[in-house]
């Protein structure tokens, strides 16, 4: 079975527990938690090491989580590491970090522009993805300034991809004289 699909089950699990519980909203600080202590190398390759027992790797846990995570959090942490999956722990909560966004109906957008945009101007760009079909009722946007844009913008969210930055239209008028034989024939005279 792959990786993707065993940390979906776990993560669906871990979810329908928290909403059953009333505890969701504090496992999922958990899990951002937990996400930000794994993008540490050593711990990481802690987690991923069969040399390093699972007892100890609870006696880690212990010391790092125990009273700053809810109860659900530490014993669903416990029973992965009774079955060996403590490897999988990285994708299973950016799983569960999916998981949640589709359950509170919320978009993550990526807004890359050329330079920093007013506040006024990511509101209206905002209200203009929560009013639009392609987007859930409530947009999480994430902005970035890039200056190689030129001007104009990117937009990112699932897995489509609005470029209308002066750099991509100038990248396809490139594109559309060099694939233009006559054009070309000109030029090189």
């Amino acid at each position: 079975m792959s990786v993707q699909r065993i940390a979906h089950r776990y993560a669906k699990s871990l979810l329908d527990l928290a909403k059953e519980r009333g505890s969701l909203e504090r496992v999922l600080e958990d899990v951002r938690s937990f996400n930000e202590v794994c993008k540490n190398r050593d711990f990481e390759l802690m987690l991923k090491s069969p040399i390093v027992g699972a007892h100890k790797k609870e006696q880690v846990f212990d010391k790092l989580f125990e009273g700053k995570y809810d109860e659900l959090t530490m014993a669903f942490l416990k029973i992965l590491l009774k079955k060996g999956r403590e490897p999988l722990l990285a994708d299973i909560g950016k799983a569960f970090e999916l998981q949640y966004k589709k359950y509170k109906h919320i978009s993550t957008v990526k807004l890359t522009t050329a330079s920093k945009l007013s506040d006024e101007s990511v509101a209206a760009i905002r209200k203009k993805l929560v009013d639009s079909t392609a987007t859930d009722t409530n947009v999480e946007l994430e902005t970035a300034v890039n200056p190689d844009l030129i001007g104009g913008f990117v937009v990112e969210f699932e897995d489509k991809l609005y470029d209308t930055s002066v750099a991509h239209k100038l990248a396809l008028l490139k594109k559309e004289f060099k694939d233009n034989l006559y054009i070309s024939k000109i030029i090189e005279r």
